[in-house]
């Protein structure tokens, strides 16, 4: 039977909130700021990758993507696929609960101590997400130990701060990869008080890498925890692909490792690595793994096969290398505004929101090239930027593609390029 709801006197009832008309003006603001975002449907056609099929307006159409996570194309890997494929006829499909009520499957058992080997680390943790890992391990951790102060990287992700705010701990923020400013606020710390200093191996927007051991120096100087995100890292660098931080030989000097298995491995969730007492408060206490269903045991079987690749082929990453030393070589040489970046991910300076969507646009339509324009707030307002991520999938005619239609693209839309790097080149 349907409820019946008592009828309301407009004489006496409050002035009405439209609220879809103070909707629609917030999202008018938006798009006037050149803000707002449209979603381009892709799909990803076996075997085809970097290219994508691309729903348009005018039908479908083929499209090389080069804005892509997937950095080492491990999505599409023949036996990350038939990993997959496998578990699905085997019944592993959904997982049917979180881990602590009925989801929680060999293969999440499996895929954990495979994470831990990865790292070097005595335990893993998977979630379903990077954000959900970077949510739940800062939120324990900041909360865990009384009076922790967490000492934050100026640009550090939105799931890290949002997991810094969740733990109630008191945050100190230093410049972006700045030492000397992480150590005046260490300084002014008593020394008996719990402090966990939170940073980035990889930026992603920008492609800087951070100075992991002058960071971890201070750490043990002052009696720091230390917490790193390696999620655009992971499976790039390093003998095993266990990050920047296994690269330089730095891995076993931090506390605890968070990754991403939606990246470099292809796949989708976060996890994080670190001592059995980190990982077990993490599993205890974090409120965004307790109450999450747990990883697809199918999406698990397919990264278990990725990471055993990634760590026993350098194939796929010094492939990678080379790809990206040819388009940030290229794009430079045609003067093409490429900022400074030490890893594999190359910015492109717009500038501008509004002329970064009409790049972006004019690249896609024209030119068959799909690259998404980054904008405030992922990046700071008058940095706006194209961000290319080259793979070892990318051909050389891909890559004098991509050089050609941005220069034609800068020229046709009235875009400054650096004439005298141009110039010098043709000399």
């Amino acid at each position: 039977m349907k409820p019946t709801l008592k009828s309301v006197n407009p004489a006496t009832s409050p002035s009405p909130v439209n609220y879809g008309a103070r909707m629609g003006a917030r999202l008018d603001e938006l798009k006037q700021e050149g803000r707002y975002r449209v979603f381009t449907e892709l799909d990803r056609p076996a075997g085809e990758f970097p290219r994508v099929r691309w729903h348009s307006d005018s039908g479908n159409r083929q499209v090389v993507v080069w804005c892509s996570n997937d950095y080492l194309g491990m999505g599409h890997h023949p036996s990350v696929r038939r990993a997959m494929r496998s578990a699905i006829d085997e019944g592993a499909t959904g997982a049917g609960g979180t881990r602590n009520i009925a989801g929680t499957n060999s293969r999440h058992v499996e895929l954990e101590s495979l994470l831990a080997d990865l790292h070097d680390k005595p335990a893993a943790l998977t979630f379903s997400s990077g954000y959900a890992a970077n949510l739940a391990c800062l939120s324990v951790l900041g909360s865990v130990l009384p009076n922790t102060v967490i000492l934050s990287d100026g640009d550090n992700h939105n799931s890290m701060i949002e997991g810094i705010r969740r733990s109630g701990a008191e945050r100190r923020v230093f410049k972006h990869n700045d030492a000397r400013d992480l150590e005046a606020h260490l300084k002014a710390i008593p020394t008996d008080q719990p402090k966990l200093i939170a940073f980035e191996s990889v930026y992603s927007m920008s492609g800087n890498i951070s100075p992991i051991a002058d960071f971890i120096e201070l750490a043990k100087r002052y009696n720091a925890f230390t917490y790193i995100d390696e999620v655009h890292a992971v499976g790039m660098y390093g003998a095993k692909g266990g990050g920047v931080c296994q690269e330089l030989g730095l891995d076993q000097h931090i506390d605890v490792i968070q990754g991403t298995l939606g990246k470099a491995y292809g796949m989708q969730g976060g996890y994080v690595a670190g001592s059995v007492e980190a990982v077990d408060c993490i599993r205890s206490f974090g409120n965004a793994f307790i109450f999450s269903t747990s990883l697809a045991p199918v999406l698990a079987a397919g990264a278990i096969a990725s990471v055993s690749q990634l760590m026993h082929s350098q194939i796929e990453r010094l492939a990678q290398r080379d790809r990206v030393a040819r388009v940030k070589r290229l794009l430079k040489q045609a003067g093409v505004p490429v900022m400074p970046s030490m890893s594999h991910i190359v910015p492109v300076l717009v500038g501008d929101a509004v002329k970064a969507k009409r790049l972006s646009d004019h690249l896609l339509s024209r030119h068959g090239i799909y690259l998404q324009p980054i904008n405030y707030p992922t990046v700071p307002m008058g940095t706006e930027r194209l961000r290319i991520t080259p793979g070892p999938l990318h051909t050389d005619a891909m890559i004098d593609d991509l050089v050609s239609a941005m220069v034609a693209s800068f020229q046709t839309l009235d875009l400054p390029l650096h004439v005298q790097e141009r110039e010098a080149v043709a000399a």
